[in-house]
């Protein structure tokens, strides 16, 4: 046993990166490699090294839209290719900060003169997820403005959120967030939040900003209504990839978040990821890491277990950083890989009593990425039990879940950092940005398009299509009965059967449509097969 403890601390410090700049530690000795692995896959990282670089100098990264892909300019301007993508940057970033100054000084008031509180973020994916995770992680009582965020179509969750904001309107700025301007729930919770503000007798355009492409379908309503502010998107920004962008640092800023210090940490961060030293590059590391641990075929399931509460929205940021970027279909040579890893997780403690026993236990397709955090709180805690703090057994539990993972030979990656402020989110947001973008490299695929998106949109639209064909010839042809079978054939076209079941189980719930369901004689007395009877042999029709 000594021996081995011996090894174990030897591999520790073989393979323990640290930066005390960046205030990060990177663990990789309880991966299951050899030098050997090592050094096979770092040959190839030589290669990857040089195509980042083509991709920073603005190299074509999304064939698909014939763009460039420069998040990493955002906290370099002067790298951009480009003097006016340069100049662009940093005047949105001088046009943010005089915007939130003059919002907090009162110089910009609401609708009725009273100053604006809180701030309404209208956005979805990326325009929701990073700006969410970063208020929640950097916010405090003492914050200058209130976020809420509507990032969903689903009424309901809406309504929670508007009851928030019960009396407090008048002091609400709205944020609408939609690179192109069409995506459907942005445009929703818009027009929900517009009706909202009219019914509490106030103009939507004297409460909005926008954040858009200059000529998008949002940009031109906001030019026509007269909204009090619009800050840009870029084609060649990302929308997982946008927080450093006025996407996220608006907000932020307006919320009261040090957004420099955000912005140098990523910088920072970026600096070194750009050492061609893998032993030296801790997102380089990392990408080995993950290429060795799936065999750069993917398909493996990536636990986040940040033992943090601020860090708890981390894993869904990560969830669509990491697997839209890298779940493609094919490499790109077109050759079908499947390749993907999944992203689950929460937070420790808390969450490893509801999955540790499988992550022990369980299939072996599984890694954990731990995340420590050195510094507890801003003041001294007492002694609970044990001369120990609260702290103290936070710090116990991780140790003790990492020490079991690596005793039944499970794959764990700890990243390390001294405490959470606006600096070290910087430096983990851009560590893991390089990381996937050098495990795509590595793996020979495309991080940066993601044609597989668009389906789900594509059938979302055909689906509204025919949810107003089926209501609107129900309506005009109200009092008349029709089973299902009869309103698909009555529809003169192909109808998917099981599409037209679900939209009108729908429509039914909700009476704003004004479509009736009425049992059949026959559904009533069979009661065997009730649920089935109950749908597939009632009749429908407008009142």
């Amino acid at each position: 046993m000594k021996q081995a403890n011996h090894n174990e601390w030897q591999r520790f410090k073989e393979y323990l990166y640290n930066h005390e700049e960046l205030g990060l530690q990177l663990d990789i000795s309880k991966i299951n490699f050899s030098q050997a692995d090592f050094n096979n896959v770092d040959r190839r990282m030589q290669t990857v090294f040089s195509k980042m670089m083509e991709l920073e100098g603005g190299a074509i990264a999304n064939p698909d839209e014939n763009r460039m892909v420069g998040h990493y300019w955002l906290r370099s301007p002067e790298l951009a290719p480009r003097s006016e993508i340069t100049e662009g940057i940093r005047m949105t970033l001088h046009a943010i900060k005089e915007f939130a100054t003059k919002i907090h000084q009162g110089l910009i008031l609401g609708e009725i003169g009273r100053e604006f509180k809180n701030v309404l973020v209208i956005g979805i994916g990326g325009s929701s997820l990073g700006p969410r995770f970063a208020s929640d992680a950097l916010g405090s009582p003492g914050d200058r403005m209130k976020l809420h965020f509507l990032d969903n179509t689903d009424p309901d969750g809406m309504d929670r959120v508007f009851d928030e904001l019960q009396g407090k309107l008048d002091m609400t700025l709205t944020v609408v967030i939609s690179k192109s301007g069409g995506t459907v729930e942005t445009r929703n919770g818009m027009e929900e939040a517009r009706r909202l503000y009219h019914a509490q007798g106030l103009q939507f355009a004297r409460h909005a900003v926008s954040i858009t492409q200059s000529g998008s379908q949002l940009d031109r309503t906001r030019i026509k209504e007269g909204w009090l502010m619009a800050f840009p998107m870029w084609d060649w920004i990302g929308g997982r990839t946008s927080l450093l962008s006025a996407v996220g640092l608006l907000p932020l800023a307006l919320q009261g978040i040090n957004i420099d210090q955000l912005l140098e940490g990523a910088k920072k961060c970026d600096e070194i990821t750009r050492s061609q030293d893998t032993r030296n590059n801790p997102s380089a590391l990392l990408a080995l890491m993950w290429f060795i641990i799936t065999g750069g075929l993917g398909g493996k399931l990536m636990v986040m277990l940040p033992y943090k509460d601020r860090l708890e929205l981390f894993t869904k940021y990560l969830q669509q950083l990491i697997m839209e970027s890298l779940g493609k279909e094919t490499d790109l040579e077109g050759k079908v890989v499947k390749q993907g890893i999944a992203v689950m997780g929460n937070k420790g403690s808390t969450d490893q009593h509801s999955y540790l026993q499988q992550l022990l236990d369980g299939p072996e397709n599984v890694f954990v990425t731990f995340i420590e955090v050195l510094k507890d709180r801003n003041y001294p805690s007492d002694l609970i039990a044990e001369e120990s703090t609260s702290g103290d057994y936070l710090h116990a539990f991780f140790i003790g879940t990492r020490k079991a993972l690596s005793q039944r030979g499970k794959d764990s990656i700890t990243i390390t950092i001294k405490e959470i402020n606006e600096f070290s989110i910087g430096v983990l947001l851009a560590l893991f940005e390089r990381t996937v973008g050098f495990y795509a490299l590595l793996s020979n695929i495309n991080a940066y398009h993601q044609p597989a998106v668009e389906l789900g949109k594509k059938v979302a639209g055909e689906v509204i299509s025919l949810k107003n064909k089926a209501t609107t010839y129900l309506h005009n042809h109200k009092g008349q009965k029709y089973t299902l079978e009869e309103l698909s054939a009555a529809l003169a076209e192909e109808t998917n059967m099981e599409t037209l079941f679900k939209i009108l189980q729908h429509v039914v719930h909700n009476p704003d449509h004004g479509i009736k369901r009425e049992m059949t004689k026959s559904s009533q007395e069979d009661t065997e097969n009730n649920f089935r009877d109950e749908w597939t042999k009632a009749y429908y029709f407008a009142e």
